[in-house]
């Protein structure tokens, strides 16, 4: 396994020394933040859930009208070969797809040479056997930022545009000013929770948002201003498999802080209780374990047990 000074790029097709990867400074992507990305996780050198990312990625790009023209197959082998230049087979992975380097106007030329850019790092295992890659359950804080409306920025596009979650963490941080986001032992929380620019609430800056309530599965709706997220998706498909009565939908925040059990989802933490929302406590619970349990189960079905 590499060190973090001796971490392996894939740029452009060629595998380059973190130190040696670089892109353009007239690249989109890093002049506009015109540009496509996944974060993936593979397991046991499997990527997981390989085919709902390239749909999802496919998606993104067609709302950036970005026409790349590479080949799942492609995309797959470079992912692969970072895996290996890094000898990584428990890893958090990112792939970029830039529209590349074009003259300095706003609008977009149709021809594209997209930049392609993925970086691994190790996390630990998964699976049944695997170490969650958080240490505690999460704190959460309301935030004033609101998410950004799927009228101004599709909100199933992943982007490099990520401003708007990182207005909600800094806010965290602003507690000492006097923007009250601190938790009460006077530390930022885990992670931001926003919500819609009708209150409704939506998402975390990186995170899907899950509650129980009388034995029921909550989430809010993807018809909102939320991101389609994997971990998510997955986590509603094991719910039906098990009988566990689900409800995607609009909420106040007062339905999120009188839940009997919460939890958030993205890739890297997978399923992630909260142990406090705005200082009430909430904590995992019996549902939060049984799903927990079977994404476990899935992930050491289609990564781990073939080995």
């Amino acid at each position: 396994m590499t060190d973090e000074g001796d971490r392996y790029y894939h740029v452009d097709g060629e595998i380059a020394p973190a130190s040696g990867a670089t892109v353009s400074v007239d690249d989109r992507g890093f002049r506009y933040g015109d540009a496509a990305f996944e974060t993936i996780r593979a397991y046991g050198g499997t990527v997981f859930a390989w085919e709902r990312h390239l749909e999802r990625l496919k998606s993104t790009c067609d709302a950036l009208s970005l026409a790349h023209n590479l080949t799942r197959t492609d995309l797959r082998g470079r992912i692969d070969e970072t895996l290996a230049a890094n000898d990584l087979a428990d890893a958090y992975v990112r792939l970029s797809i830039t529209r590349g380097v074009q003259p300095g106007k706003l609008t977009p030329r149709p021809e594209v040479d997209p930049t392609v850019v993925i970086y691994a790092k190790p996390l630990p295992r998964g699976g049944l056997e695997g170490t969650s890659v958080w240490d505690e359950p999460a704190t959460v804080r309301t935030v004033e930022t609101r998410r950004v409306p799927d009228e101004a920025i599709p909100a199933g596009a992943k982007t490099h545009n990520y401003l708007n979650g990182i207005l909600a963490r800094a806010e965290l941080h602003r507690g000492e000013s006097g923007a009250g986001t601190e938790t009460e032992d006077g530390t930022a929380a885990d992670e931001a929770l926003m919500r819609d620019l009708e209150g409704s609430v939506a998402e975390g800056a990186t995170s899907n948002l899950f509650f129980v309530r009388d034995g029921t599965l909550h989430t809010p709706t993807t018809d909102g201003d939320v991101l389609p997220g994997i971990t998510r998706e997955i986590v509603l498909e094991l719910a039906a498999e098990e009988g566990i009565p689900t409800r995607e939908g609009r909420y106040d925040l007062t339905d999120v802080r009188g839940a009997d059990e919460a939890f958030l989802t993205n890739r890297t933490w997978e399923l992630r209780p909260i142990a406090t929302l705005d200082d009430r406590e909430i904590g995992g619970g019996p549902v939060t374990e049984r799903l927990s349990r079977l994404y476990d189960e899935r992930v050491e079905q289609a990564c781990y047990s073939s080995r």
